[in-house]
């Protein structure tokens, strides 16, 4: 049994298929792995015993009677700790929302649950989704599995840490700015960013709801393309087939390359050789209107955040992280005008980028420029903490910033992944090419 821990979530559902696997022992074992990990209160804010032992005997039944309701029925999962869930706390990660609890779930949850998913509780998570290092000193800093004296990505820390150390065979996170992908490259997991609006956004915590979107962090690209299928509550899409060969894929130079350390550089190299060597053919992109697009953060993101959480923020500024809270409060630097003049602008500048990119199936860029930073040295030098935080979260932003979707994949090379970026709205072609692109990088 100790081997489900470690299983795909789409393995683990064909063996539920199969009558190999009980849906209750498989809960039980990952339960009883939480409940018995050193790390567990580090990683999960709060564990949902009953909630996963109900959801697992009815998926027994279910799987006994031969009416599985989607191939992750029975299948477990982690919640960040801002997707609502009925009866049960929903912090986001932060003192401010302390004992704060939903009488409903949010959709994603309820449609994932509908489909037959099992709920083993909520992950802990940057304050208030804030942050792309994972270091929450409010509510709790999960590990990092490659280096215990490195954070692990944020925001959805705990999402990736549950994965990461077999405490979940999949995690689902949230993605405003990098929250899913830092995260799983650092962790050397699969991590989908998914489309703003491709998944509902109520009962969702919100931070900045122009650029908020859900997804999942998962050992598989497949296990993905099902958690996004679970939570629309439809059927998965089609991967088979699928195939590097003719494939036209940009290479990013513009922004996604600068200042590359020597580690993630080194194995953005050897990943696209790999792709390439399966097939694919790899053309040089430089799009220089992107570097004005990302001068328009703060006016975007920190001016949206503010606005949504001032007055919760102003009425108890104590409870918050520092530097977390100077994040937020740089928000009032900019005017009304800023902000709309900022969205007209990053429009102007999504234009170009579609049209640049029209001739790829994709675009590839290192998912972070950089290494997890030391968790000392954070809490200890606040410049540190600001640099590291801006230089993780830029490469991934650029797929919110241009309203893609985007899969980040390991390389091989600890916490170090590399990210295909798809135009909005086309999860399932990028799935499938994500596939074709697992195998190259596994080979």
């Amino acid at each position: 049994m100790q081997d489900w821990l470690t299983m795909s979530a789409v393995a683990l559902g064909r063996d539920i298929a199969a009558g190999r696997i009980d849906p209750v022992d498989l809960a039980e074992t990952c339960l009883a792995a939480i409940d018995g990990h050193a790390h567990a209160p580090a990683i999960y804010a709060r564990v949902t015993h009953d909630r996963a032992r109900a959801e697992a005997e009815a998926a027994r039944k279910r799987a006994e009677e031969g009416r599985r309701l989607s191939p992750l029925d029975g299948v477990p999962a982690s919640w960040k700790d801002l997707v609502d869930t009925a009866g049960v706390a929903t912090e986001a990660g932060t003192a401010l929302l302390k004992d704060r609890i939903p009488a409903r779930d949010a959709p994603v949850l309820r449609n994932a649950t509908r489909m037959g998913m099992v709920c083993l509780g909520k992950t802990h998570m940057s304050e208030l989704a804030f942050s792309g290092l994972g270091y929450n000193p409010v509510t709790g800093t999960p590990p990092n599995v490659n280096d215990p004296e490195a954070v692990p990505g944020g925001s959805s820390s705990g999402a990736a840490a549950s994965v990461a150390f077999g405490l979940a065979p999949l995690g689902i996170g949230s993605d405003t700015g990098g929250s899913v992908r830092v995260p799983a490259a650092w962790n050397d997991l699969v991590g989908l960013k998914t489309t703003t609006g491709r998944l509902s956004l109520d009962g969702i915590v919100p931070l900045c709801p122009r650029f908020d979107t859900i997804g999942p962090l998962t050992r598989k690209v497949e296990d993905a393309a099902l958690a996004l299928a679970a939570m629309e509550g439809r059927r998965a899409p089609d991967l088979a087939g699928a195939d590097l060969s003719g494939t036209r894929i940009a290479v990013l130079g513009t922004v996604a390359q600068d200042d590359l350390r020597d580690a993630p550089g080194a194995a953005f190299d050897s990943a696209r050789a790999r792709i390439e060597a399966a097939g694919a053919r790899m053309v040089p992109l430089d799009v220089p209107e992107l570097t004005q697009a990302m001068t328009l953060s703060g006016a975007l993101y920190a001016t949206e955040a503010y606005g949504l959480w001032r007055d919760v923020i102003e009425a108890a500024p104590d409870l918050m992280y520092p530097q977390i809270l100077a994040r937020f409060r740089a928000g009032a630097e900019y005017s009304a005008p800023d902000y709309v003049a900022a969205w007209a602008e990053l429009e102007r500048y999504r234009s170009i980028w579609a049209e640049a990119t029209a001739p790829f199936d994709a675009v590839l860029i290192p998912t972070a420029p950089n290494l997890p930073p030391n968790l000392r040295r954070l809490n200890e030098d606040a410049e540190y903490y600001r640099t590291e935080n801006l230089i993780s979260l830029r490469n991934t932003r650029i797929g919110n910033l241009m309203g893609l979707c985007a899969l980040t994949l390991p390389t091989g090379t600890p916490s170090c992944g590399v990210t295909l970026m798809g135009r909005p709205g086309s999860e399932d072609a990028l799935l499938r090419l994500g596939l074709a692109a697992e195998a190259a990088l596994a080979a």
